[in-house]
Parts: C-alpha cells; sequence; structure tokens
C-alpha cells in the first residue's frame, strides 16, 4: 500500500530535484572547505582551491552530474563552481610564467592575493545566491 505523502511531487519544468539543490551545497561546502583551510594552514588560498582533495572532488561531481542540472536555475550554479575552479588554475598558471622571468615577480604576487580574493569572493557570493535559491550571471 502506498501513501499519497511517500510520492514525490513531479518536478516542473526548469525545477531542478532536491537531490541536485543539496549537491550544489555540498560542492560549495568542499570548495569552501579548501579555501578555509587555505586561510588556517600553511597553504595559501589559491593553492588550496585548486590542488586540495574536496575541491578536486567539487569539480568532478560538477562535471558527473552537469547533465542533471541542465534547463534549471541550478545550472548557472553548476557553471559558476566550474568556471571557478578553472579560472583559478589559470590565474596560477599566469603567475607562474610571471615568476619565471623575475621581473614580474611582484606582479605574480599581485596577481595571486587578487585571484585569492576572487575565489574568496566566487564561492561565497555563489553560496548566498543558492541559499535564496537564485541563478547567477551565465556569461
Amino acid at each position: 500500500m502506498t501513501y499519497p505523502d511517500s510520492v514525490p511531487a513531479p518536478l516542473q519544468a526548469g525545477q531542478p530535484s532536491e537531490n541536485m539543490v543539496t549537491l550544489a551545497h555540498l560542492i560549495y561546502a568542499l570548495h569552501g572547505f579548501a579555501v578555509f583551510t587555505g586561510v588556517i594552514g600553511s597553504a595559501t588560498i589559491l593553492g588550496s582551491f585548486i590542488a586540495s582533495v574536496p575541491s578536486i572532488i567539487a569539480v568532478v561531481l560538477n562535471y558527473i552530474k552537469q547533465d542533471a542540472v541542465r534547463g534549471t536555475w541550478l545550472e548557472s550554479h553548476f557553471r559558476w563552481q566550474i568556471r571557478t575552479f578553472w579560472f583559478a588554475v589559470l590565474w596560477v598558471m599566469v603567475a607562474v610564467m610571471l615568476v619565471l622571468t623575475i621581473i614580474g615577480l611582484p606582479f605574480a604576487m599581485m596577481l595571486l592575493i587578487g585571484a585569492s580574493l576572487w575565489v574568496l569572493y566566487r564561492v561565497i557570493r555563489g553560496w548566498w545566491t543558492l541559499l535564496q535559491r537564485n541563478t547567477l550571471p551565465m556569461s
């Protein structure tokens, strides 16, 4: 015998499942944990964000579940999370190239500090927007 309350309501077009919303929270938590360990640990925010196991797991989850949120408001969050990770990697690569020139060392340090603050902003803004169930810019 089934009870009406045990049957989940059908999803409306453009609405993600609650499991996907929970997964998005988990991904922000993994990224947030990586940033937090960068703040309190010996690693930098940026180094911890792109090289720690939690962030790498988060990005892998983003790619695995990306199709499940396509066409929903949650798609913008998955794109935001993926782009935050890969742009952080890009900024580190640019900083490494600047360090190799020796002359670019001060610029590399400024770039790393700026990129660290940018990652912190992206994680906070993204998670805050998710809590309000709003979309993020997709461009």
